[in-house]
């Protein structure tokens, strides 16, 4: 089989690149295809002529995307439309990755993949039309929507904890937030599964177990042996630009029909230290 990574130089993609192995796997990143040019991704689809791509290439900065709200659409809903555009004039298959952020937060149990789309924010009003647009033009393509992503390679909650840990005695973090972390190793090994299996529809793939990001954050600390204190805090008292869901937690179950399942976030994160080198 022959895969296309795009977004192979993000979090995820890394990720990929690394834990695919059997296939023939291209991983190109921005500086390789702009997913906002119809001429470099018709380009690369027609060198590679891959079975399945994969789109993991995003505008992930949430507050950012507040700001801009253009760039956040022309990148993950339109760039994202132009990709499944190109992919089905080329009889390719696709597999898009969405987030938690395209419902409002508002459950207090976890989503299943045929609740209303109800974003809060730009990005995930971005990534919802994508998804949208996406479906209309590839029916039988997976959409595999995910939450709370961190990895080695890159920018995620862990390492800014570990880092902030590092210079401070304590620790505000929010504990009116609720989801589902996942480590790029295991939604790797899910999303190389459900590609081989011929996935089609949405799928939500996150590690299990839920957790507020203060509860995230005081078993990172606890499992780093450090000794700053983790305090819980309000999204009231640590406003930030755009508005984050209350409860985002996404039931694994669209994942587990295909025979998929990922462990435990907190397994997940053990591993996560372990390779990033922070464990005691």
């Amino acid at each position: 089989m022959r895969v296309m990574v795009i977004g192979g130089t993000g979090l995820l993609g890394k990720a990929l690149t690394r834990e695919w192995a059997g296939d023939e796997v291209t991983s190109l990143g921005s500086k390789d295809v702009d997913i906002r040019s119809d001429v470099q991704v018709e380009g690369v689809i027609r060198q590679h002529r891959p079975d399945w791509i994969v789109l993991a290439a995003a505008y992930t900065d949430v507050d950012g995307c507040e700001t801009n709200r253009d760039l956040a659409f022309d990148v993950n809903c339109r760039g994202a439309i132009r990709v499944a555009r190109l992919v089905g004039a080329n009889q390719s298959r696709l597999l898009f990755l969405s987030t938690d952020y395209v419902f409002d937060g508002r459950k207090t149990t976890p989503y299943e993949i045929d609740d209303p789309l109800a974003p809060q924010c730009v990005y995930g009003d971005s990534k919802a039309q994508a998804e949208i647009g996406i479906r209309e033009l590839l029916p039988e393509c997976c959409i595999v929507r995910t939450s709370w992503v961190f990895g080695v390679g890159g920018k995620c909650f862990p390492d800014t904890i570990l880092r902030l840990a590092g210079t401070r005695r304590e620790l505000d973090v929010v504990a009116d937030q609720r989801g589902c972390p996942t480590y790029t190793v295991d939604l790797s090994r899910a999303i190389i599964q459900l590609c081989r299996k011929g996935a089609t529809g949405t799928v939500h793939a996150t590690n299990r177990n839920e957790c507020s990001w203060f509860d995230f954050a005081n078993e990172i600390v606890r499992e780093s042996g450090l000794t700053t204190e983790v305090r819980p805090t309000t999204s009231e008292k640590f406003v930030r630009p755009a508005k984050r869901p209350a409860y985002s937690v996404l039931s694994n179950s669209s994942l587990e029909r295909y025979g998929v399942t990922m462990s435990a976030w907190q397994d997940a994160l053990h591993r996560y230290l372990l390779e990033r080198g922070n464990h005691v």
